[in-house]
């Protein structure tokens, strides 16, 4: 599991898992990017951000379900690099997952060839480089997965398909930022909000001010858009919106969902979410695109994109779409327990996705998974779960596990807090093949955590303020919760 770093009081989420594995023989797509360093200036000042292909965001992944994707990756960095496939199931193939637990970094110069199947899986994703933070700087970009023709959709094909990628930004360099996370100094508070790499419209006078170039997505009046979101940042959770448009939810990191319109949705760390836009009103003039950050008083100012109508008359104006209410935890849970799965849409296959009971499933593992406030253990500022430090080992667990090289991991991650001093360690959950696993994060920190399962999905059961009991699962969602990668324990 990776923790995405990114606010309040202790909470816990459940998570059910199971843990199983195929492959068939579908079409073949190639794909040749390359990384490297460009310029750009999202707060009005040039610096060096990550792009593919001298893009930033970079190109769009987009293949159909059971495609087999063959991507050569040319790291032109000075220094390693691993590009992760955010969601993506690596069924019997997480050799290709693209983290420390399964890969060797790229050197600075090589090449290397990622080759999986997007088997069995509809929707949006996106990728990111997951190691020595570089993906403050960039190097992320959207995944497409689109159903088979044979395969219905559970809404009427849109005229358009938007990606959007709302994020925290520093102003630093991703290397100055991981040096200050690995002393005393911590990761602080950003720089701002972008859309798609840009700055913020200017929506007040201060902003006019400064003239940063601005995100623009351009629309047909009376027509309906896919906007495919996705919280690429590294710490905050934000709060999407557009003004005087409803967000219609369909689809949430392959699943979807009972469709419900929003004005607003809470997107945390490492989420992405899809919804069907109608382009409704007069268009006499243009709209905000606004990504506001949620639970902190310390960002000022919100991501603020442009749509334009075709017949737009002039520009955005007025004050920002209301936000909810900046620290009111309760607004963001209840909004996150209202996402239902649509048990009788087909996704991947032609059966129902409610066709899986899970509530019906027997757990074979249970694990309560505590994090605390980053503490100094061995002289660094560390993060734990039941107070273990993960320590990634110089040879990746695929590795030693394939070829039996012995004291590289452990195999002895408690299954609840021990009541002994914090340590680093590479300890490993013990896992059961075709096992059924319960997973209950406990937030003891003062900001969000998202914990996301890389190469599978979960079902979010559970979530609740305070501590979690045996008497929680009585408030399990055992018919209709949304199987996701990503969640957040507010």
């Amino acid at each position: 599991m990776r923790c995405f770093p990114p606010h309040f009081w202790c909470t816990s989420v459940v998570v059910f898992l199971s843990v199983t594995g195929t492959l068939a023989a579908d079409p073949y797509i190639f794909f040749d990017w390359t990384v490297s360093y460009l310029s750009a200036s999202p707060f009005g000042t040039r610096q060096q951000v990550i792009g593919i292909n001298g893009l930033f965001p970079g190109p769009i992944l987009n293949v159909t379900t059971n495609w087999n994707v063959v991507m050569n990756v040319k790291n032109n960095l000075d220094e390693p690099l691993l590009l992760t496939w955010n969601g993506i199931q690596h069924r019997k193939n997480s050799w290709q997952d693209g983290v420390l637990g399964t890969n060797c970094p790229i050197p600075s110069g090589w090449n290397w060839t990622y080759e999986f199947q997007v088997k069995d899986q509809i929707g949006s994703f996106f990728y990111f480089p997951s190691t020595n933070f570089q993906r403050a700087s960039g190097g992320y970009g959207g995944i497409i997965i689109n159903n088979r023709e044979i395969i219905p959709v559970p809404f009427a094909l849109p005229d358009g398909d938007v990606t959007l990628f709302i994020s925290d930004w520093y102003t630093k360099s991703h290397k100055k930022l991981r040096k200050d996370v690995e002393s005393k100094k911590g990761l602080g508070p950003p720089d701002g909000i972008v859309i798609n790499g840009f700055g913020p419209f200017p929506y007040t006078r201060e902003l006019a001010s400064n003239n940063f170039p601005f995100g623009t997505i351009n629309v047909e009046p009376g027509r309906t858009y896919r906007f495919r979101v996705h919280n690429s940042g590294i710490a905050t959770s934000l709060n999407f919106r557009i003004q005087n448009h409803n967000l219609l939810l369909v689809e949430t990191e392959g699943s979807y969902t009972v469709q419900q319109n929003y004005t607003n949705m809470d997107i945390h760390v490492g989420q992405s979410f899809s919804f069907l836009v109608t382009m409704d009103q007069s268009g006499s003039n243009d709209y905000y695109i606004v990504a506001s950050p949620r639970f902190s008083t310390s960002i000022k100012a919100s991501g603020v994109a442009v749509l334009r109508y075709s017949n737009s008359q002039g520009p955005a104006s007025g004050p920002l779409p209301d936000p909810p209410i900046e620290l009111d935890t309760f607004f963001s849970m209840n909004q996150a327990r209202s996402l239902r799965l649509n048990l009788s849409a087909g996704a991947a296959r032609p059966n129902p996705q409610g066709s899986f009971k899970y509530g019906q499933i027997t757990v074979t593992d249970v694990y309560v998974i505590v994090n605390r406030s980053p503490e100094m253990i061995e002289g660094r500022l560390r993060a734990t779960l039941n107070g273990i430090s993960y320590l990634p080992p110089s040879t990746p667990l695929k590795l030693a596990q394939q070829y039996n090289i012995s004291g590289v991991y452990k195999l002895d991650f408690p299954k609840r807090p021990m009541n002994r001093h914090p340590r680093v360690d590479t300890s490993v959950i013990n896992g059961t093949f075709k096992g059924f696993v319960e997973i209950i994060f406990q937030n003891s920190d003062t900001t969000v955590k998202s914990y996301h399962l890389d190469g599978y999905a979960f079902f979010v059961v559970g979530m609740d303020f305070g501590l979690w009991t045996e008497n929680s699962r009585s408030t399990y969602n055992k018919g209709d919760a949304v199987a996701r990668s990503t969640t957040q324990v507010i």
